[in-house]
């Protein structure tokens, strides 16, 4: 009698480790709070569309209104795009403290905004403007005076011009906003990981005893670990001004921020290996943002957010923005993940087997709005090779193709953030400003892979109908 082969096998190794990866407490707070702040980026996307999209339309001939028009979505912009990394760095903690079971987890949203505000530069280099503007050192109710630039020049050399003024008591908007968010990530979680671990400590607990309300008890117990925890980060930030005339959050962009940015850019290759294994992962019954949504999908929010800012400004999307999170909601995940909405096309179609049809038909309404958990268990792709092949093949194809359409010019980048639940052709028209070379390429894609699912579909059939039978041969036995 052959020996029975025990042990875990590589698939079951595989989930395990991958289970362990998407439940540590860093990412999955990481995760937690993109989850959060989303709907301001999702709103900053539907204002960015409105002011450059249809106002624009509306008002074409009009600039002067068109201006006055845009000022609603330049200050949804101006509170939500160049805000996003203060808000992110503040949910950061909160989501930490809950997932570590903090009890004052509203302390720790103060403790991410305060230390990344200290590790923001005090003195920034701004663009001049046209004109300067002056007041009365003496008289305070002295009209102010404003200088033309080109007269301020006057007295310079030759080919001389102002490119910048050093200010201080302002925060530059390339920290605060997009460009910071891989700031915030950092500085979040470490600030927030040092001040749960010093609130730890019973000694550095100010106990004021019993009958005074909690919200008072709970900012003395807090007081110490979190002046502590600040002066570690204001230490830090006075050591790189004094010493090397440089602050965390530049050497955050220029040493983690662009090269991962560029990894998520080099080609679409390094999002397909992780989406591979994602949509795997799916198939095996545990869910797929447990790597995607740690691993990759931060990244490219922060992608598509930039892209957002871009376009709002008015200037063209980089190359190396081409690739985000609005592709892989938009092109790669039709219907959800697997883009399984085109097996249910294809299961009323062409499909014999009355039980896939009723799975269909119960699936469909949430397939539309890309919730399809009713097809992954039910239909089911759970442990269904025939229909694990195609649920993560379709994926990789879409995201390379798309990919490789935008850097051709055949369709535009995506440059709005929709809600993942946004219906097919809706959605590529928006995420891209209204190109319907978008549209049509999600026509097409519905028809690639419903070509794809189908001669799958009928080998799960009858890998179904075998098993059936042999179900039945046995109970007749």
């Amino acid at each position: 009698m052959a020996s029975e082969k025990t042990g875990p096998s590589f698939l079951d190794k595989f989930a395990e480790v991958s289970a362990k990866v998407g439940n540590q407490v860093h990412l999955r707070s990481l995760r937690d709070a993109f989850a959060t702040v989303s709907p301001i980026y999702i709103l900053a996307g539907v204002a960015v569309l409105i002011n450059n999209v249809l106002f624009p339309w509306i008002f074409g001939g009009d600039a002067e209104t068109l201006a006055k028009f845009q000022t609603w979505g330049a200050s949804i912009a101006q509170g939500t795009l160049s805000f996003s990394a203060v808000i992110l760095a503040g949910i950061i903690g909160y989501c930490l403290a809950r997932n570590k079971r903090f009890d004052n987890a509203i302390s720790c949203v103060v403790i991410g905004i305060a230390s990344l505000i200290i590790m923001m530069p005090q003195t920034i280099v701004a663009t001049a403007g046209a004109a300067l503007h002056a007041a009365s050192a003496v008289d305070k109710t002295a009209a102010p005076l404003t200088v033309p630039m080109k007269d301020l020049i006057l007295n310079f050399p030759p080919n001389y011009e102002i490119s910048g003024v050093d200010v201080t008591g302002v925060f530059s908007s390339s920290y605060t906003g997009t460009n910071g968010l891989f700031g915030a990530i950092i500085i979040g979680l470490l600030a927030t990981t040092l001040f749960i671990k010093l609130s730890s400590i019973k000694r550095l607990k100010v106990n004021l005893g019993e009958g005074v309300p909690p919200a008072v008890a709970d900012s003395f117990n807090t007081m110490i670990p979190m002046m502590l925890t600040l002066s570690v980060f204001a230490l830090a930030a006075a050591l790189l001004s004094v010493f090397f005339s440089t602050n965390l959050m530049a050497l955050i962009a220029t040493g983690i921020s662009a090269p991962l940015k560029g990894l998520m850019n080099a080609g679409p290759f390094a999002v397909i290996i992780i989406y591979t294994f994602a949509n795997l992962l799916f198939c095996l019954g545990i869910h797929q943002s447990t790597i995607s949504g740690v691993l990759v999908e931060p990244i490219l929010t922060m992608l598509i957010v930039d892209n957002m800012a871009t376009f709002a400004a008015g200037q063209p999307i980089p190359q190396d923005h081409y690739m985000n999170m609005q592709i892989i909601n938009t092109f790669a995940l039709i219907g959800g993940s697997g883009c399984t909405l085109m097996l249910l096309f294809d299961t009323f179609l062409f499909s014999k087997n009355k039980a896939s049809k009723d799975v269909a038909a119960l699936s469909l309404l949430p397939g539309i709005f890309n919730i399809n958990e009713p097809v992954i268990y039910g239909y089911p792709i759970v442990y269904n090779l025939p229909l694990i092949i195609p649920f993560v093949l379709v994926p990789d194809l879409f995201i390379g193709l798309t990919y490789l359409l935008t850097n051709l010019g055949l369709i535009s980048p995506c440059v709005a953030m929709v809600p993942w639940t946004t219906p097919v052709f809706i959605s590529g028209w928006l995420a891209t400003a209204g190109d319907f070379r978008a549209v049509i390429w999600q026509v097409i894609e519905v028809v690639l892979a419903m070509a794809i699912y189908l001669p799958f579909m009928r080998i799960s059939e009858r890998v179904q109908a075998k098993q059936a039978e042999a179900l039945k041969n046995t109970d007749s036995e």
